[in-house]
């Protein structure tokens, strides 16, 4: 009998995968569109109720049956550990792919480096997508919007080369205050000893006035009458904040004004419905990614609290930050380093120190292990926080980046449990129990070889390839991909 080339739809019924060719375009009784694909010996049944989940079931179907769910609608990259894992390069990687990158928290705290043929650049504001001209890059609702960084930051990627990028800049994202930075710094100097180790970026204060229902939307700024009453209540709170706790000098409205309305004029150009825009895209059939920043372990709620990030670094939150529904997201990948670093301060149980830890550093990244905002404490792999954190994440798959930097080593440790009080576990615990653990570790085989320009992960030396095996064994997810170099082209695949 002859297979049918192309799948038969109806507003409710099941539908079949043939092998063969799907037409290069085909829509069916309620609008769904499926593109050219080629697969062969496959037949699956799956069974739709209802119009309006077909052009998502499908999509999931075609993914996972074609193509192992590499092109899945929605994807979210994030970091499994204390931040600095390595996200950009793999960002960088699938926004190659992807029509959309969002930025959904965070703000110029903390930096992604990539690294292709315009240059290598710290991106701190702006999505990893921004040198690819057919993607749409998105500052989503749930960024700490620091606007004089954001046009700083465009004009050193196009100083670079780079085309300039398509940028949308949610109309519901809210802005970094002057005073945030001041407040920021001023309360580390307030804390001392007791500091928390802030980039001193105005993230918490910002955070902090966003709940408080004090913080500033990017659509306030171009209501100046509303601004500019609204800023007057402000004011008179921060200034008895500065005045009475900081000895500080206070704030002037007109000033602060005058500053938000050059705020205004920089980032009009830039500025939309994001939650409308991202509607469209998704019935439109969009490939969209989620970039992360920091990690599991810097979330408020799941992290190292009270030495966290004010922002959630959870793939969950992707969804609240970026104004998509939860379930669009199919796809959670897990950046985790094959050495530990953390952004930061707070508990650390596998870091290093001394000569042990500078080597590490020196030989860690492209540039030496210093970040793109501050620099690193070392540490080894960390199973128990990684196994963790891609929990936390709900991670699908996991990219272990700078297998190179180990090279130099004829002994790997890695940290498998924690003692506490005497006991082993290899369960993350809570702050309070942290505070007190040790790290149990097991020593493998270095590989000591330079493994930079191998193409392919089963030409990598076996000990490497052990090594990555021993992880994945211990974290319980998939290792999908494995980064062999700071290039976005040394990314080795797994089969």
């Amino acid at each position: 009998m002859q297979l049918p080339n192309s799948i038969f739809l109806r507003d409710s019924c099941s539908f079949s995968f043939y092998g063969g060719i799907l037409p290069a375009k085909f829509v069916d009784s309620v609008g769904a569109v499926y593109y050219n694909k080629v697969y062969f010996g496959l037949a699956e049944t799956l069974f739709i109720q209802g119009g309006s989940a077909l052009k998502r079931a499908a999509q999931q179907a075609l993914s996972s049956l074609i193509f192992g769910g590499a092109f899945e609608l929605v994807k979210a990259i994030v970091g499994a550990n204390w931040g600095d894992e390595g996200k950009g390069k793999i960002t960088d990687l699938f926004a190659s792919e992807s029509d959309i990158v969002i930025r959904f928290q965070g703000g110029a705290n903390a930096g992604h480096t990539i690294i292709n043929d315009y240059g290598r650049f710290a991106l701190h504001l702006l999505p990893s997508g921004v040198c690819y001209q057919h993607t749409m890059n998105i500052i989503g609702n749930g960024v700490a919007l620091d606007i004089p960084k954001l046009i700083a930051e465009i004009k050193s990627v196009t100083d670079k080369g780079v085309p300039a990028p398509h940028i949308m800049v949610s109309d519901r994202a809210q802005v970094m205050m002057p005073y945030h930075v001041l407040l920021d710094t001023y309360e580390e100097e307030r804390l001392a000893e007791q500091k928390f180790g802030s980039t001193k970026s105005g993230i918490a204060p910002f955070y902090s006035d966003k709940y408080a229902k004090i913080g500033f939307q990017v659509n306030e700024l171009f209501d100046e009458a509303y601004l500019k009453e609204k800023l007057a209540r402000v004011l008179e709170v921060k200034n008895l904040l500065l005045e009475h706790v900081y000895h500080k000098p206070l704030l002037d409205l007109e000033e602060i004004f005058a500053t938000l309305l050059t705020y205004r004029d920089m980032v009009a150009p830039y500025v939309g419905d994001v939650n409308a825009y991202l509607h469209e895209a998704l019935k439109a059939g969009k490939n969209i990614l989620l970039e992360g920043q920091l990690g599991s372990l810097k979330d408020p709620d799941f992290g190292i609290y009270p030495m966290v990030t004010s922002s959630s670094t959870l793939a969950g939150y992707g969804a609240v930050g970026a104004g998509i529904p939860p379930y669009e997201i199919k796809e959670i990948v897990a950046v985790t380093k094959a050495y530990s670093s953390a952004v930061g301060a707070g508990e650390f149980v596998s870091e290093i120190f001394g000569e042990e830890a500078r080597l590490m550093r020196d030989h860690g990244g492209d540039k030496g292990e210093y970040g793109a905002t501050t620099g690193r404490p070392m540490g080894w792999f960390d199973c128990v926080a990684t196994r963790y954190g891609c929990r936390v994440q709900g991670a699908t798959q996991v990219v272990l980046t700078a297998l190179d930097c180990l090279s130099y080593l004829d002994e790997i440790k890695v940290c498998t449990g924690y003692e506490i009080d005497g006991v082993v576990t290899r369960d993350f615990p809570v702050t309070t129990k942290l505070r007190k653990a040790k790290p149990v570790l097991q020593t493998l085989p270095g590989f000591k070889t330079d493994i930079r320009g191998i193409g392919r992960f089963e030409d990598l030396p076996r000990a490497a390839q052990d090594y990555v095996a021993f992880i994945e064994r211990e974290i319980g997810v998939p290792i999908t991909m494995v980064s062999n170099g700071p290039k976005r082209s040394e990314i080795l695949k797994r089969k």
